[in-house]
């Protein structure tokens, strides 16, 4: 993901790059607004990097829904991690993968309430 990030950003790029394989997540701000619309999203990565527009329109969606979420890395680390272009949020939709990279993230305490906003 970014540097700096350490071992966490590595096993979340990993994660991340199951999930993708397996299915179990979608990107794109519209695509993650959908799914979270149907109960499908168990967790959320937003970029740190997105645009305003696009956390105003995703945030409070995912707020309302509960859908634990965290806004860190960037646009680029998360495409990469997917094997796609840059993209501003990632839906995590598989309960396996969600409780995964929620405990990598330190998001566990997200688990219990709305996002993290970190």
């Amino acid at each position: 993901m970014t540097s700096g990030e350490g071992p966490r950003a590595h096993r979340v790029e990993g994660l991340l790059g199951l999930a993708a394989r397996a299915r179990a997540l979608v990107w794109g701000t519209e695509r993650v607004r959908d799914a979270v619309r149907g109960g499908e999203v168990r967790f959320a990565i937003v970029a740190a990097d997105a645009s305003d527009n696009t956390k105003d329109k995703l945030l409070p969606l995912l707020e309302s829904s509960g859908v634990p979420y965290i806004e860190r890395y960037d646009r680029d680390s998360l495409g990469a991690a997917i094997g796609k272009a840059g993209v501003s949020a990632i839906g995590v939709t598989g309960r396996e993968f969600a409780a995964r990279i929620g405990a990598v993230t330190d998001a566990a305490d997200a688990a219990a309430g709305p996002g993290t906003g970190d």
